[in-house]
């Protein structure tokens, strides 16, 4: 039994029916794939995490606390999927896929006599009852902006979205911990829910700390730490990871030797390097907050006097057929900050491209946009306008697998190994 049988099941059922019988449906489906592998979540520790942004960087910090501390551990997240030693890139184009395939993984982490499975829960996932029948042990909440409007109807029934995932915890039979971030607007409505811990975290408890480009420096359990990683976001995705691992014992010593080595996560400001004379980064930004943050990290203040360090900005702005909002905000943020404002494709389903560009481009004043539409282009263009000490910001997919077209078409794609094929032309 698998989701394209389901898929197929589902497509023989008229939509006037499908749409009043789609709650029972997805939670029928979502029980079906717990029983056929045992209900596996009840035999390992579970740990999700939830939030707009940051989901995937803080379960691969998290990972590797649990690593350093000696635990055997399973993960799931956009970026990939593992079972102790064995990994595999996440090609569903999901962040949290389905049903029966996180049951196969926590029955695969399970069997592999694994301590934790950490996984990414999103709002989308709660929607199709991904969540139900995941027995949690730990909710970390990392932060909520909007996101998904479309799909969800509006930002309130997105939030609602996110906090069934919380509310699901009462039902797992478990002793369950809630960590949350403190700072966050929605940080109440997440204290609201039912657990047996509930866990703050907030920059606060991180001071004094520094952020600079080459990375944080921060005090955590009355330890001063190090992390190679940059911006005030990773900052807070390292806080709610460490809060995480010390609620399961983990020592500040063992935790801030797993964060002053953990250097890289794909598609995460992720730098490519081929001996060039400038910084490459690819990041999964892909809304304004998102953007915004990764600017900042580069040029914390937008409205200084520029130095010679000129932002490439290279964005596509959203998939097609969703969160069309966001899109002339992006093109803006980017005239603000970049000194080079690239426009392309990203995943345009089945809306038009060049459209997409257009709305983004709506938001670009100050510059003239570049606009080309083959991506792979516009990341040569980026290089091929980069002098020494620039920085290319390559946006909008991470580590996304492949490049969506009209009627369900996939080009696969890599922008870390494209961006590389590129610069080794140049060097």
């Amino acid at each position: 039994m698998n989701e394209k049988l389901l898929g197929s099941i589902r497509r023989l059922i008229p939509q006037s029916i499908f749409s009043t019988l789609q709650r029972p449906y997805h939670w029928i489906f979502s029980l079906a794939a717990a029983i056929w592998y045992r209900f596996p979540s009840r035999h390992i520790k579970v740990i999700a995490v939830t939030g707009t942004k940051g989901k995937s960087s803080t379960v691969e910090i998290i990972n590797a606390i649990l690593e350093r501390a000696g635990y055997k551990t399973a993960l799931s997240n956009t970026i990939r999927f593992k079972v102790g030693e064995t990994s595999t890139r996440n090609l569903h184009k999901m962040s949290m896929p389905g049903r029966f395939v996180m049951q196969k993984l926590l029955r695969q982490a399970v069997d592999a006599d694994c301590a934790y499975m950490v996984v990414e829960m999103t709002s989308q996932g709660a929607l199709l009852y991904r969540h139900r029948f995941i027995a949690l042990d730990t909710l970390v909440f990392t932060n909520l902006s909007p996101e998904h409007i479309e799909a969800h109807g509006s930002y309130e029934k997105y939030v609602l979205a996110k906090l069934s995932i919380a509310q699901n915890m009462k039902r797992s039979g478990k002793k369950t911990t809630l960590i949350i971030n403190a700072d966050d607007a929605e940080a109440a409505t997440f204290l609201a829910c039912a657990a047996d811990r509930k866990i703050r975290y907030s920059a606060k408890d991180a001071e004094p700390y520094e952020i600079k480009t080459e990375g944080i420096e921060f005090t955590f359990g009355g330890r001063t730490m190090r992390s190679p990683l940059s911006g005030l976001f990773n900052l807070y995705n390292i806080l709610a990871a460490a809060t995480c691992a010390s609620s399961e014992n983990v020592s500040p010593e063992v935790i801030a030797e797993a964060v002053s080595s953990f250097s890289d996560i794909p598609g995460r400001v992720e730098k490519v390097d081929a001996g060039q004379n400038f910084t490459v980064v690819v990041d999964y930004a892909h809304t304004p907050d998102s953007l915004e943050k990764l600017y900042k990290v580069f040029r914390p203040d937008a409205t200084a006097t520029r130095s010679k360090q000129r932002l490439i900005a290279i964005l596509g702005g959203t998939g097609g057929g969703r969160d069309s909002w966001k899109r002339a905000e992006m093109g803006r943020l980017a005239d603000l900050y970049c000194d080079e404002v690239i426009l392309t494709d990203e995943d345009p389903y089945d809306e038009d491209p060049n459209k997409i560009a257009a709305d983004v481009a709506a938001g670009v004043t100050a510059h003239q946009p570049i606009i080309l539409m083959d991506r792979r282009k516009a990341i040569r263009r980026a290089i091929s306008l980069a002098h020494p000490d620039d920085i290319v910001l390559i946006t909008g997919k991470g580590t996304d697998p492949y490049i969506m077209g009209p009627r369900g078409t996939k080009t696969p794609w890599s922008d870390s190994a494209i961006a590389r094929e590129e610069l080794e032309k140049t060097v």
